[in-house]
């Protein structure tokens, strides 16, 4: 069915197409729903089948079905992690009843048997087959959502901007409440190939060759010192080339100037980059704020919104989040510089964990050497692994240490801990996370997620974290800089607990670190949450960039300063 849907598209027999296509994307989700556990098979099958969801996706903008066609994406994002999420929900033990998973598949065949009798039928009556899908509904844990639901994820303020990168073009879906359908912005192949080539050339800068013969602690400096020259130093121009492809000026012409708040859903390797950092044109900032003649010098997409910029995987993802009701945000729990060169060679974490605990009624924290993997996992009588109960309780999660990303083995990617690696496999396995509002990676790579695969799941370390239960996460798109992520956190709980919204806490918290002076830091201090040591020690570190380049010098101006956080979730 699949190869003959293909042939109609080769001919523009488009509905031809769309009629091939439909009953084989409904075998291919009733084949998922036969397999018990979210493993490799079904892994497999998603990077087998994603091609059939791109080509339905493709002839629904061809027969201007638009609805349909952002339904469709939707169903083939992250599929994996929404039914496990789906299944948790319906099942608390994580896992379908046998009896239950037997009359589900009843059920499907008897809708199945009932949708045949319907098509010979010479008077349709739907009752019987209504009835049957209700019946799954309620039983079945995935189900996905249409159109209407996907609209009321967004309030009259709020826009959705969704991309969809299919075989020979990419396009972006525009979601707000007040239209019946969404606006769809189509780009042709040529910019593709700019995508890709922009995407090849960024990996390639950020994975710097190193001569493997070198000794391993000279190899691992020539690698910072490559990645330095060849990635960050040119990381703002690069941004703006981006900005030209992705035609970010053009879709921001088409949100409603009312929306002052923007959710992002990027498509595959585009979780990679920080959208949120592209720079706009100086009108388009100025359609957000009609009544503001104080335009800033350089605009950034997250400029023109006012109340927050956030990402999600998709709709779906985020449709389950905003189900469940709020978080308190009253316990912490901490890892604090769990490896040597934190806390011997390095300053530390400049102070943040003991500012940010200060506005929690309770808190607990693992510091140095008893920051270890043990102290979040641990063995149990009977020789099972289970996670620390008191993470079951805590509303804030927080890690001040070592992450990486494995490109080859996502579920080995991790958090470096005192005695070994709390690893992605670790984090969906076995934590639990049901009281989290918030967890906060202040580490390198933790938003990255897998680029190498085919499908579109989202498998990443934020991905375990919400299969874990967490409402919000905070991770980073790259190495990041201590002092500056350690200065943005400060600035980014600070701003929670005057918004209580962690998206837009962290797009002040940005925006502060982006246009900040040397000066303007010096002030800060002072005021800030910071202990007298920390003060003295920033502040003689801030002397030093004084005499060097002045009180009026912005120290991260640089994206890749400012830019290397984001929100991913509810967002409040």
């Amino acid at each position: 069915m699949f190869n003959l849907g293909n042939l109609y598209c080769t001919n523009q027999q488009w509905q031809l197409a769309y009629d091939t296509y439909a009953p084989a994307i409904e075998t291919v989700e009733f084949l998922r729903g036969e397999i018990q556990f979210v493993d490799e098979t079904k892994q497999k099958l998603a990077e087998e089948w994603n091609q059939l969801y791109l080509g339905m996706v493709e002839v629904c903008i061809e027969l201007q079905r638009y609805t349909e066609a952002v339904e469709f994406a939707e169903r083939s994002k992250g599929q994996n992690l929404i039914e496990l999420l789906s299944v948790k929900d319906l099942y608390p033990q994580g896992e379908i009843p046998p009896e239950v998973r037997q009359e589900l598949q009843q059920l499907k065949l008897r809708i199945a048997e009932e949708n045949q009798r319907l098509k010979q039928a010479e008077e349709k009556n739907y009752d019987i087959i209504n009835q049957l899908r209700q019946d799954l509904a309620a039983k079945y844990p995935y189900r996905p959502l249409n159109f209407g639901e996907i609209k009321q994820l967004a309030d009259e303020k709020t826009a959705i901007v969704e991309w969809y990168i299919l075989a020979d073009r990419f396009c972006v879906f525009i979601i707000n409440n007040d239209n019946s359908q969404p606006k769809i912005l189509s780009f042709p192949e040529s910019d593709l190939d700019k995508l890709i080539n922009w995407r090849n050339e960024y990996l390639d800068k950020y994975y710097p060759k190193v001569d493997e013969n070198l000794p391993q602690e000279e190899r691992f400096e020539k690698f910072k010192q490559l990645r330095h020259e060849k990635w960050e130093n040119p990381l703002g121009e690069r941004l703006k080339t981006l900005a030209q492809i992705l035609h970010i000026d053009e879709i921001l012409n088409s949100i409603p100037d009312t929306c002052n708040k923007l959710i992002l859903i990027p498509h595959r390797y585009l979780h990679l980059f920080p959208i949120h950092a592209l720079p706009v044109s100086g009108e388009n900032w100025q359609r957000f704020h009609r009544n503001n003649e104080s335009c800033p010098l350089n605009p950034y997409l997250i400029d023109c919104f006012d109340d927050g910029v956030r990402y999600t995987p998709s709709c779906q993802l985020l449709h389950k989040v905003q189900q469940q009701p709020s978080r308190l945000f009253d316990s912490l729990f901490a890892i604090q510089t769990p490896t040597e060169d934190l806390y011997k060679e390095n300053n530390g974490d400049y102070g943040v964990v003991n500012a940010i605990k200060k506005q929690f009624k309770a808190a607990i924290v693992f510091k140095e050497k008893h920051a270890k993997r043990s102290a979040l996992l641990n063995l149990n009588d009977s020789g099972k692994t289970d996670a620390n109960p008191q993470l079951k309780t805590t509303n804030s999660l927080f890690f001040y240490c070592h992450g990486f990303f494995d490109p080859n083995s996502p579920l080995d990617s991790g958090l470096q801990l005192a005695d070994g690696n709390l690893t992605l496999a670790d984090i969906i396995a076995h934590f639990d996370l049901k009281n989290c509002r918030l967890v906060t990676m202040s580490a390198c790579e933790t938003s990255f997620t897998d680029f190498n695969s085919n499908s579109d799941e989202y498998i990443g370390l934020p991905s375990g974290f919400m299969l874990a239960g967490s409402h919000n996460i905070i991770g980073s798109l790259w190495t990041v800089s201590a002092l500056a992520a350690s200065l943005q956190m400060t600035k980014f709980y600070e701003e929670l607990e005057q918004s209580n919204n962690i998206a837009l806490a962290l797009n002040q918290s940005q925006k502060w670190l982006r246009d900040v002076t040397i000066k303007g830091l010096q002030d800060w201090l002072p005021n800030s949450k910071l202990e007298d040591v920390w003060q003295e020690e920033l502040a003689s570190i801030l002397e030093e960039d004084e005499k060097d380049m002045g009180a009026g010098f912005q120290l991260f101006n640089s994206p890749c300063y400012w830019a290397a956080f984001c929100a991913i979730g509810k967002g409040v």
